[in-house]
Parts: structure tokens; C-alpha cells; sequence
């Protein structure tokens, strides 16, 4: 009878497929990197901050710091594998959709979503300085819930 292990015993986790791409990415595919690639990369596209992922990973029986759930995070973000999305200066979210496209944040409930493609029209955009090129325009449209009125 096969082994049914747990989600943090390293067979559940060393999924061939992520290692390969973590591998492919450059990066070495330690037990804590492919332990986080599991919960962002199975799945439908996502949107998470570190510390969502570091309850998550903790939930799933990995023994991680919150430290490097960043560090994962920005690393993966360096090799192409994440995208980042600056709320703000405190607070940053990690798409696992790296193609170009925009989003809204949700201030209420503290969630990001995708902006239907094409939705947003960006024109007359500045000519990128002497010397430079521009890579990416990033729009996030913060939103709130409207109060409703009863009459």
C-alpha cells in the first residue's frame, strides 16, 4: 500500500515539476522554497502577501520564518516566477500571473484582483528618459465599499 505521508514530508512535496522549474529558474530547490511553490504554483493564479503565504505554509505543517517567506518571495520575484504589486510602502502583494496586466486592491478586505485584460487604456504615456526604456507599467486602482443608503 502506498505511503499516504503528510503535506510536510519532503515526497509530497518535492513535486518533479516544481523542482524542475525552480531548478530551471536558477534557483536551488531547498525544502522551504518548493514547500512555498507547491501552495503558489498548484492551482489557479493567485495573489498573496508573505505573511497569508507563512500562515498557510505553517498550517501545512512547514516549519518556516516568516524571513524567509520574504526572501523566498523576492527571490522568486527576481527570477521571473512572481510578479510584485506595491500597495504601498507597508504592504506589497506576489502574483503568481506574471503576464502584464493591472489589478485593484480592495482596501476594505485587503485583497488584490485582476482587472480584466484590455479594461484598462493607457495613452499618451511619457517618453522614457535619455538612456532608458520603458519595461512595464504597473496600474493598481485602490477601491472601498460604498456605504448604501436606505431611504
Amino acid at each position: 500500500m502506498p505511503n499516504k505521508a503528510k503535506n510536510n514530508s519532503k515526497n509530497s512535496q518535492n513535486s518533479p515539476c516544481l523542482l524542475a522549474v525552480l531548478r530551471m529558474a536558477g534557483l536551488r530547490p531547498t525544502q522551504q522554497r518548493v514547500s512555498l511553490a507547491k501552495l503558489l504554483f498548484t492551482g489557479s493564479h493567485r495573489h498573496v502577501c508573505a505573511e497569508q503565504l507563512h500562515k498557510e505554509a505553517t498550517a501545512n505543517g512547514s516549519k518556516i520564518s516568516l524571513a524567509t517567506v520574504y526572501n523566498s518571495l523576492n527571490q522568486f520575484v527576481e527570477v521571473g516566477l512572481l510578479r510584485e504589486i506595491n500597495i504601498d510602502r507597508n504592504r506589497s502583494y506576489f502574483d503568481t500571473n506574471t503576464s502584464d496586466h493591472h489589478h485593484f486592491y480592495i482596501e476594505d478586505e485587503q485583497k488584490v484582483i485582476d482587472i480584466p485584460n484590455n479594461s484598462v487604456v493607457l495613452d499618451n504615456l511619457p517618453s522614457a528618459p535619455k538612456g532608458t526604456k520603458i519595461t512595464s507599467v504597473n496600474v493598481v486602482m485602490r477601491v472601498k465599499k460604498v456605504e448604501k443608503h436606505s431611504n
